[in-house]
């Protein structure tokens, strides 16, 4: 029987060589969840480089957020990672969610990265 550690890693592969197939030189949108706190990154995967970080422990939004691991936080972080992408120029990006389902937090940062002007 595999370990969910391997059924992670799995599904984080598949997501993965999907994106690859369709990247056609957009950066991702890359998202790590932990049980205490959320990070997101716009990553370009050709330069090899961060472009824009957002993240629950970020000083700007840990004042603001009672919690860093609830759907309020997730929110958040999506809204600060668009408007930082937008910045610098990024209005396009591929999804990454790693080997997480799309629901809950990550539902949660997609919608408001998308509120925020990213497109995927």
């Amino acid at each position: 029987m595999k370990t969910s550690k391997q059924l992670h890693d799995r599904r984080k592969m598949r997501v993965r060589s999907t994106l690859a197939r369709k990247g056609s030189g957009r950066p991702r949108l890359s998202v790590f969840r932990s049980g205490k706190h959320i990070y997101a990154q716009v990553i370009d995967d050709n330069q090899g480089r961060t472009i824009a970080a957002a993240s629950s422990v970020d000083s700007t939004l840990k004042a603001k957020l009672k919690n860093g691991s609830d759907k309020a936080a997730a929110a958040e972080v999506g809204k600060l990672l668009a408007e930082r992408a937008v910045a610098a120029g990024i209005k396009e990006v591929l999804f990454d969610r790693g080997g997480y389902l799309f629901h809950g937090r990550v539902k949660a940062l997609a919608d408001a990265a998308r509120e925020g002007g990213l497109t995927f």
